[in-house]
C-alpha cells in the first residue's frame, strides 16, 4: 500500500522552514534559464507507472531527505512544457530578450548573436521541448535544448561557458567570473553547489530553474504558516522508486493549486515537479526526467570547439556594443525616465496571496480609448489582452495569465501576484 500521510499541522512549519533552508544548499549544479518563472504543462503520461511500495515517511522526513542529497553527478533527459495560457512566444522570443537573430539593426547589420541565451531560452516558455543535461561537479553543465533537425546547447567547463546553435552554426563564449583557480577550491565548490556559480547561467549572470531539483527548492522556500505539505503516495518516474510530496497553499485567492513534487526513493534527488492551478484543467508547471542516470559522465561530455565556419560572438564584445546603443538611446528619452522614477515594490500580503504594488514611471497608467495617445488598431491590440475594472481605487484593466495576473491602474499603479482578479482588485481597493 502506498504510504500516505495527513497534512502537517501549523506548529510543525518551523521544522519545515529548516528543512527546505538546507535543502536550498543542494542545488543539482543544472541551470538553463526558462523563464522567471518558467512554466511547464506536462501530459500525465510522462515517464511515470506504477504506485511502488515503499516505507512510509513524513512529510518532514522526505524534505530532510531532500536537504541531504548533494547529487552532483547526473546525466539524462527532461521533458518541459509550458502552458501558460499565452499564444506561442517563438520567434518572438528574440525581440523580448534583447539579443540573438532577433536583433537586428537596420539594412540587415547584426548587432545579436543568434546563440545568445538572452533569446533562445526565452523559447522554453511555452510549447513543449526535451532536454538533455548533464552535471559533474559544480564546474561541468550541459544543457541541450533538442529540436527537430538542430540542437541548441549551453556548455559549462571550469571557466569557460559555450552556447551554440546548430540550426544557425553560431556559438556565444563568456568567461565566469568566480570559476577560475582566483578562488580556494571550497569555495568555489560551496558556491557551485548553492547554485550561485553552478551550471549555465544564461551567460549574463542570470540562473534559472529548469531540473525537477531546482523547481522544487523554489517551492520549497514557501514553505511556512500559510502551507500545507503532505506526503501523498508514491509514484514511478523515469523508471525509479519516488514519493510524491504535496504542497498546497492554504490561504483563498491563491491561484497556485498544488505542487507536487515526485522524490526519488534512494537518493532524495526530485525528479518530476507539477504545479496545478487553482482553476484546474492541465498543469501549469512541470518538468520532468524521462531518463535519468545518477553516473559519472563522461569527461568529453564537456569538451566543446566550435565547428570549421561557426561564427563566434564573445559576451564582452556583445554587451559593450549593447551598452553603447543604450546609451545613444537613452539621451533621447532621458527626460521621461528619470532615476526618481523607480521604485521598490510595496508588499500586500503574505504566503500564497502575496501581492506586490508598483508605480508606472510618469505616474500614469496605460493609454485609454479615446486618449489619441497610441494608433487606434494599437488601442484595440491592448483592449482586447485584459479586462476592464472598475472599484474604489477608479478603474483599470487585468492582464491575466493562469498563473499571473496583473492590475494596472488609470492612476500608474500596478498590482501583481499569483493570485486572482478579485484579490488584485480588492488589494487596489484597500490601498484606497
Amino acid at each position: 500500500m502506498a504510504p500516505y500521510e495527513p497534512e502537517k499541522d501549523t506548529s510543525e512549519a518551523g521544522e519545515l522552514r529548516a528543512g527546505r533552508r538546507k535543502a536550498a544548499r543542494y542545488a543539482v549544479p543544472i541551470a538553463v534559464a526558462g523563464v522567471a518563472a518558467a512554466t511547464i504543462g506536462l501530459v500525465p503520461a510522462l515517464a511515470t507507472s506504477g504506485d511502488p511500495d515503499l516505507p512510509k515517511v513524513t512529510a518532514q522526513e522526505l524534505i530532510e531527505k531532500i536537504a541531504a542529497s548533494d547529487t552532483q553527478q547526473l546525466s539524462g533527459n527532461v521533458k518541459i512544457s509550458t502552458d501558460l495560457g499565452l499564444p506561442s512566444i517563438g520567434g518572438m522570443a528574440g525581440g523580448f530578450g534583447g539579443g540573438g537573430s532577433a536583433d537586428r539593426g537596420e539594412g540587415g547589420d547584426e548587432k545579436g548573436s543568434a546563440a545568445d541565451p538572452k533569446s533562445k531560452l526565452m523559447e522554453l516558455a511555452s510549447g513543449t521541448h526535451t532536454l538533455r543535461v548533464a552535471a559533474d561537479g559544480p564546474d561541468k553543465q550541459k544543457v541541450s535544448v533538442l529540436g527537430d533537425a538542430s540542437e541548441y546547447s549551453m556548455i559549462h567547463n571550469g571557466d569557460d561557458v559555450w552556447a551554440y546553435d546548430s540550426e544557425s552554426n553560431e556559438a556565444y563564449h563568456a568567461k565566469e567570473e568566480g570559476a577560475s583557480s582566483k578562488h580556494d577550491s571550497s569555495k568555489k565548490h560551496d558556491k557551485g553547489a548553492k547554485g550561485e556559480e553552478g551550471g549555465p547561467k544564461g551567460l549574463d549572470g542570470e540562473q534559472l530553474p529548469s531540473t525537477p531539483k531546482e523547481f522544487a527548492e523554489q517551492a520549497l522556500k514557501a514553505v511556512d504558516d500559510t502551507t500545507s505539505v503532505k506526503v501523498d503516495g508514491t509514484a514511478q518516474v523515469a523508471g525509479r522508486d519516488a514519493y510524491r510530496l504535496v504542497i498546497k497553499p492554504k490561504q483563498s485567492g491563491s491561484t497556485i493549486g498544488q505542487i507536487t513534487v515526485a522524490v526519488d526513493e534512494k537518493t532524495g534527488t526530485p525528479l518530476k515537479f507539477t504545479l496545478t492551478p487553482s482553476s484546474g484543467g492541465a498543469a501549469v508547471v512541470d518538468a520532468g526526467f524521462t531518463k535519468v542516470d545518477f553516473g559519472k559522465p563522461s569527461a568529453s561530455t564537456f569538451d566543446f570547439t566550435p565547428p570549421k565556419g561557426t561564427k563566434v560572438t564573445e559576451a564582452d564584445e556583445q554587451h559593450g556594443k549593447e551598452g553603447h546603443d543604450f546609451k545613444g538611446k537613452g539621451d533621447k528619452g532621458a527626460g521621461e525616465f528619470g532615476k526618481g522614477d523607480l521604485n521598490e515594490p510595496k508588499i500586500i500580503g503574505e504566503g500564497w496571496s502575496t501581492i506586490a504594488e508598483l508605480k508606472l514611471p510618469g505616474g500614469q497608467g496605460l493609454p485609454t480609448a479615446g486618449s489619441g495617445d497610441v494608433p487606434q488598431d494599437a488601442q484595440k491590440l491592448i483592449d482586447s489582452l485584459g479586462d476592464q475594472v472598475d472599484g474604489k481605487f477608479g478603474s483599470g484593466t487585468v492582464f491575466s495569465t493562469r498563473l499571473i495576473n496583473a492590475l494596472v491602474t488609470d492612476d500608474g499603479k500596478v498590482y501583481v501576484g499569483a493570485v486572482t482578479k478579485d484579490a488584485l482588485v480588492k488589494a487596489a481597493n484597500d490601498a484606497h
